[in-house]
């Protein structure tokens, strides 16, 4: 009986040992599109918090236009509807190192936050679902003072 459980167990090993190993459930899973994790700014910098929204008026972000320095972050929070951002390089020509484009939020209250430390100017951004119905903004960023 002995040497059947240790045939088995060599057996075992064996074949797992010449088999593919398998891969940790994160690494086989669909990637899980969520919001970024919130970011905090540094001492001297700013969280500056951008609604999406949805009315009778339309889709906005609110506010529409923001005025930043290098270091600050854009928290951007669903307030009503299915929302995204994204700074596209065509609405950014000659600009690079733009953040990626955000999962749409679907659930009243979630955010997504975006570090500004892409550069110096004005930057175009908007919801891809909603741009073409006017749902855009900007942000001119500037060096941080002091």
């Amino acid at each position: 009986m002995r040497s059947s459980l240790s045939a088995v167990l060599i057996a075992t090993i064996a074949i797992a040992a010449c088999g593919d190993k398998p891969k940790p459930a994160a690494e086989t899973a669909a990637p899980a599109v969520t919001p970024s994790g919130p970011i905090t700014p540094c001492a001297t910098c700013k969280l500056i918090e951008i609604g999406m929204v949805t009315t009778d008026k339309g889709n906005y972000f609110e506010p529409k236009n923001i005025e930043a320095h290098l270091g600050d972050v854009l928290r951007y929070k669903l307030v009503v509807g299915v929302h995204n951002v994204t700074f596209p390089p065509d609405s950014n020509p000659g600009k690079s190192g733009l953040p990626a484009v955000t999962p749409l939020l679907q659930l009243p209250g979630q955010t997504t936050d975006i570090l500004l430390n892409f550069g110096t100017g004005t930057f175009r951004f908007q919801c891809d679902a909603h741009a073409a119905l006017g749902m855009t903004g900007s942000v001119k960023v500037e060096e941080k003072k002091g």
